[in-house]
């Protein structure tokens, strides 16, 4: 079985950051979100992965991921030229799939027990499309299926009276019908090849879709806000491991994770933490839930409950919370003041407080 990821959106709800990266390239636990996917395709068995990216993202993933051997996998590249929708995503990887079943995977999609269980119950056989879903308090805001002698009979997008409460989470399985299903479809509203039309198209042409009941925690990391969310519950299974000498001056507090090469300086580290390599702490209180990318320099500040990315600097700005901070960035200010700040930074920023 082959799988394809798709990464060909433009990310607008995580700008600035995503006018310079992929959003799936956005380090969560100071690793990339598609370094899970690609994790979590792997226990499935699964080793033959397409990655469809829109053509400005290309060289960018190519340079995060190569052939996939570091991972165990052979990752080939899928151009989507432009965003026409998810059904177009998956008709873009025909000719990498083949005739052969194939699971579709969106990677901005975190699952705290990946696909594996899925993967055996397609290969177990009665169905020509495997639907993943999740019970959700609000299924107005999601796609919705509905459930009929424990196959979907229908699909609904964002309904005002939902007939369940079971979202689609973005994590499909199919054979080759699918095709024929997106050929019969016409794009929706907003001009787009939905997914959810397709496998509709093959509900109606007596085709079987049956559910998958996710099991464990789902998230979608396209806010900011979900992507702390999601560095936080990954933070929490942290195991501690310390490369690099701790000064008698400094404190460690709980799982903390310090990575070789690092410089610690009369600061207290509290955990859960993620520091990597190269970075510099000094005269600094950070975390909990806090992830410092390699070369990050801290001085004279607070912060926790954030992401701060590769390279950053961030020096006597007081108190940080909740923020993700890009790459390059550079946070300053002369004076440190009692207040609190929340930043969503763009890569190769310079911020100021005066």
């Amino acid at each position: 079985m082959k799988a394809i990821v798709l990464c060909a959106g433009e990310g607008t709800r995580l700008r600035p950051l995503t006018h310079t990266s992929a959003k799936h390239l956005i380090p969560v636990a100071n690793r990339p979100v598609i370094e899970y996917t690609l994790e979590a395709l792997k226990e499935a068995g699964i080793r033959d992965v397409g990655v469809v990216v829109s053509p400005n993202v290309e060289e960018e993933f190519r340079a995060a991921l190569g052939d996939g051997s570091r991972f165990g996998l052979r990752v080939d590249y899928v151009i989507q030229e432009r965003p026409r929708g998810l059904a177009h995503a998956v008709q873009c990887a025909r000719e990498f799939v083949d005739d052969e079943p194939f699971l579709v995977y969106l990677g901005d999609n975190l699952l705290e027990q990946g696909v594996r269980g899925l993967v055996e119950e397609f290969e177990r056989g009665g169905a020509n499309a495997l639907l993943l879903l999740a019970e959700v308090d609000d299924p107005t805001r999601f796609g919705v299926a509905e459930l009929r002698d424990g196959e979907v009979v229908r699909l609904i997008e964002k309904p005002k009276e939902p007939p369940s409460n079971l979202a689609i989470v973005g994590v499909y399985l199919f054979d080759p019908h699918i095709f024929e299903a997106i050929e019969r479809i016409t794009p929706s509203a907003r001009g787009e090849l939905e997914i959810t039309d397709a496998l509709q198209t093959l509900i109606e042409q007596g085709y079987r879709v049956k559910p998958y009941l996710l099991k464990g925690w789902w998230k979608d990391v396209g806010l900011p806000e979900d992507m702390l969310d999601a560095n936080r519950i990954l933070l929490e299974s942290l195991e501690p491991q310390i490369r690099s000498p701790i000064p008698p001056d400094s404190r460690v507090v709980g799982r903390v994770a310090v990575a070789e090469n690092v410089q610690i300086e009369r600061s207290e580290l509290r955990g859960p933490l993620v520091i990597g390599p190269g970075a510099v702490v000094r005269e600094s209180f950070v975390g909990p839930f806090t992830s410092l990318d390699r070369d990050v320099i801290v001085e004279d500040s607070e912060i926790e409950y954030s992401i701060v990315m590769a390279g950053a600097a961030i020096r006597g700005t007081g108190r940080i919370e909740n923020s993700l901070i890009g790459r390059h960035v550079i946070l300053s200010r002369n004076e440190r003041p009692p207040e609190t700040y929340q930043f969503v930074i763009g890569d190769n920023s310079r911020v100021r407080l005066i």
